[in-house]
């Protein structure tokens, strides 16, 4: 203990350095006001109508895992509330952010496929039976459905060349440039062709035994689909008007976001079988230059990957497709084997692109479905008049003032002791705040501002609870030097027991709470840490340093420290000492 107070000033250093990081961070992110929420700031409300007729519960659970989404990577908080039998209303502050709307209503329906055709939409080179009629453009087809066994995965291989390398496989080529062939070709088995017209999208097709046998062997049906999918596939315009109908049993003809049409297997993995999901940053893992979703599947959906990797490894001419919600977001090949069910999803992701498909896929698919064309998405404005929020703020810096004051009354010199650290204090928080605004989404509301100034209360009993110590030890004959060390080792333990319970309250707050409520845990939570970082790195060695001034150990009637204000007749001899 002696050889720490001897050099307090070391302490004060360091303490000081790291608030100037923390500063050279937020000049690094270059924001420097915080995010503020839905009441002072205003945001974006979308509400969502669902489809057909649903029950109560899968409203509330629709609700609930949206609520997940929105507020699952930091602390935005987001309203998401229920109205009426089938909408849902989300509230997000700030201003309105396409990746999130999309996260918002996002089915998550994540299914991976074999690509058996990939091309540009043009015109078809394979012949469609002169019976046939064309489905009309941009109309979304679904092919018919296969046998029982339309998903079943391929035997295991007896080797693959590239079978001894079992680390995982980097998927991703680019989402918008697969590398697949636009090969375009009929059937090589053309007595198993039907006589039936090529369907709409609402008619059915029927198959031959042949077919559904091609069905349930997606390896061999990938290299030589039927030709009645074949028809489909020339037939099929992108983009499409109307969603297709991801039917996981049968294959579909899909687009994606770049106008590039697919036929696809029956689906082999189905997204149920994802247990965890990532957003990755460049870098993080060996050779990647982008952002790219990590995932993890369950020991089934890794079973059927290892197998179709042990067929496909090394073949860029045999892809697959990810597809979410009817749409293809990624179609790459395997670079190897995948032996363990980790993988990356690669493809030119932005970051608010790589964040927003993991959270849709880490919180899983919605229970219902939502009516796009019903989705309406508006800017609202704060509830709150600006001159009740300024009036708000100067109370709050009138009460502030006022507990300075107080101490400068009380405690005379030392209550610039106070002073100081309420003001380091507030330029710490103000710090993390603005950080945490950019790396985990923090939002400042009024209840967030009510946490911190509740805070400020806490920091003050820190600074009382100490300083009576430390008068305490000098009424009972120690010098001021002696004192302050003395007095610290009974005062801390005081004040980490009650800031422990502060942050217990918060944690525990914040856990059960929702809404508005978790954010006022958070700020009380986060302010109370910084109490007590202040409060050894900087309270304690201050008053440590002032002990050494004439001007404090020697009582004079200006410091708080004088025998009259300590009630004693004289100050212990050996100021110094």
């Amino acid at each position: 203990m002696a050889r720490s107070s001897a050099r307090p000033g070391r302490t004060l250093g360091v303490f000081f350095l790291g608030l100037a990081v923390a500063y050279g961070l937020v000049a690094l992110v270059g924001t420097w006001k915080p995010a503020l929420g839905l009441d002072l700031e205003g945001g974006t409300q979308i509400t969502l109508i669902a489809s057909g007729s649903v029950t109560k519960d899968n409203l509330n659970q629709a609700a609930a895992i949206i609520n997940e989404r929105v507020n699952g990577s930091g602390v935005t908080e987001a309203e998401v509330t229920t109205q009426g039998s089938n909408e849902i209303v989300v509230q997000v502050p700030g201003p309105s952010n396409s990746s999130l709307v999309q996260t918002v209503i996002r089915q998550a329906r994540l299914r991976f496929r074999l690509v058996a055709q990939a091309g540009p939409s043009a015109t078809p080179q394979t012949p469609v039976p002169s019976t046939s009629t064309s489905p009309s453009p941009g109309v979304g087809v679904t092919l018919p459905p296969s046998s029982p066994t339309g998903s079943s995965t391929p035997d295991t291989p007896k080797s693959s060349p590239t079978g001894k390398n079992r680390a995982p496989a980097l998927l991703g080529m680019s989402k918008h440039k697969p590398k697949k062939n636009t090969k375009d070709k009929p059937s090589s088995s053309p007595s198993t062709a039907p006589t039936a017209a090529v369907p709409d999208s609402t008619s059915k097709l029927h198959y031959t035994a042949a077919d559904k046998k091609a069905f349930s062997d997606a390896l061999t049906w990938m290299t030589n689909p039927d030709p009645q999918s074949l028809a489909v596939y020339n037939a099929y315009t992108c983009p499409s008007k109307k969603p297709v109908v991801d039917d996981p049993n049968i294959p579909i003809v899909t687009c994606d976001d770049a106008g590039q049409k697919y036929l696809l297997s029956p689906a082999l993995i189905e997204g149920t079988e994802i247990s965890s999901a990532t957003a990755n940053p460049p870098g993080s893992s060996q050779g990647s230059v982008q952002w790219s979703v990590g995932i993890q599947l369950k020991s089934h959906g890794a079973d059927v990957q290892r197998n179709l990797s042990q067929h496909m490894a090394g073949d860029q001419s045999k892809t697959f497709a990810i597809v979410l919600d009817g749409q293809v977001i990624s179609a790459p090949f395997f670079s190897q084997v995948i032996a363990d069910g980790r993988s990356e999803i690669t493809g030119n992701f932005t970051e608010s692109e790589a964040k927003s498909l993991a959270t849709g896929l880490k919180y899983g698919a919605l229970p219902i479905s939502f009516d796009k064309k019903k989705t309406t998405i508006e800017v609202i404005g704060p509830s709150l008049a600006g001159d009740q929020l300024s009036a708000g703020i100067t109370a709050g810096i009138a009460g502030l003032l006022l507990v300075m004051i107080y101490c400068l009354f009380y405690y005379r010199g030392l209550g610039l002791v106070v002073i100081a650290s309420l003001l380091v204090a507030g330029a710490a928080t103000y710090a993390l705040v603005l950080l945490l605004a950019k790396s985990a989404g923090f939002t400042l509301t009024l209840p967030g501002i009510a946490g911190l100034i509740v805070a400020v209360g806490i920091t003050a009993d820190s600074f009382i609870v100490f300083f009576e110590r430390i008068r305490d030890e000098m009424r009972a004959g120690k010098s001021m030097r002696v004192a302050v060390e003395t007095g610290w080792i009974r005062a801390r333990a005081t004040c980490v027991a009650a800031d422990a319970v502060s942050i217990l309250a918060a944690v525990v707050l914040y856990i059960f709470a929702i809404g508005v409520v978790k954010g006022f845990a958070f700020a009380l939570g986060l302010s109370t840490l910084i109490d007590l970082a202040v409060f050894f790195w900087f309270t304690k060695p201050m008053v440590s340093t002032l002990a050494r001034f004439p001007f404090f150990h020697k009582g004079h009637k200006l410091s708080g420290l004088d025998a009259e204000n300590l009630g004693v007749d004289r100050l212990p001899a050996g100021g110094r000492a």
